[in-house]
Formats: C-alpha cells, structure tokens, sequence
C-alpha cells in the first residue's frame, strides 16, 4: 500500500533572485507558460533563466519577453529559439487586472520562478511590482545586514 500522497511538491527550474531587491513586490499570480516540446525537455534538465526577463502585453495577451531556455540537444532541427516571447496562459479577468495596473499604476510585471508544479506542467510565478528607488534598495540592505548580525549575536549568547 502506498504512503500519503505529498502535497503541493514543486519542483524550481529558475528563479529571479534580484527581483525582491530590485522592487516592491505586490501581488503573485500562478501563470501556464506556452512552451514548445524541446523548450520543456530543457526545463526538465532544470536549464533556464529569468534574470533579465520581464512579461508585457501585446495584443490583448501577455508575453514572457527575454526568458532564456536553452536548446535541448538531441532535439536538433526541431530546436526553438533560445530568446522568443512566450505566450502566458492567464485567466481574461486575470490577464486584465494585469494589463490594468500597468497601464493605469505603472507597474511592471516581473517573474519570479519557473517551476513544475504536483501535476508536472511547467508554471510562472508573475509577481506585479513597483521598481524600488536607490535609496529604498540601500535600506533594504541595511535592513538585511542587521539581521544577519542579530542573528550571529544571538547565536554567540546562546
């Protein structure tokens, strides 16, 4: 007989990790991604990245714009390119509320991480956000630092 079934297991291909620093992060969404077949057979090989990329709209859709997943070798001429947009897959009043706030509040759209959630489909995690000024990013720094130290005094007093 087999154990419990594990709950919500997920597994990360990419994450951003300059985002948190770089802007204030208001609302997540979960996102399909469009993806061809060589495209995923990277991802499964847990080879991508989502450093510089950002999600835009165009034409009523949202697009994953300068993701990089490489080509997966054995696909040869069937290969994708490494850099193409790829469409996200959003609910109409989701992918709304999106373009909403980046028209209207002057948002970005930044993604977080890929990663295959319990069913094995590729995700996105799109996060709304508001780009943080040099002096915001400065006390986030400061803030971090301390806490490091914090814990090192606490850890030394016992």
């Amino acid at each position: 007989m087999a154990g419990p079934a594990p709950t919500s297991v997920r597994k990360v291909v990419a994450e951003n990790r300059k985002a948190r620093f770089s802007y204030f992060i208001d609302d997540t969404y979960e996102a399909g991604i469009a993806l061809a077949g060589s495209e995923v057979k990277s991802l499964r090989q847990g080879k991508a990245n989502i450093a510089d990329s950002y999600a835009t709209e165009q034409n009523g859709e949202i697009f994953l714009i300068n993701a990089y997943i490489p080509e997966f070798l054995q696909a040869n001429r069937f290969n994708h390119e490494t850099r193409r947009p790829r469409k996200l897959l959003l609910h109409k009043r989701e992918a709304n509320k999106l373009m909403g706030a980046v028209h209207k509040d002057g948002m970005t759209l930044i993604p977080l991480r890929i990663y295959f959630n319990d069913k094995g489909r590729a995700k996105l995690e799109l996060a709304l956000a508001r780009g943080k000024k040099l002096h915001d990013k400065r006390e986030t720094e400061k803030a971090r630092d301390w806490e490091r130290q914090k814990g090192r005094l606490m850890r030394e007093r016992g």
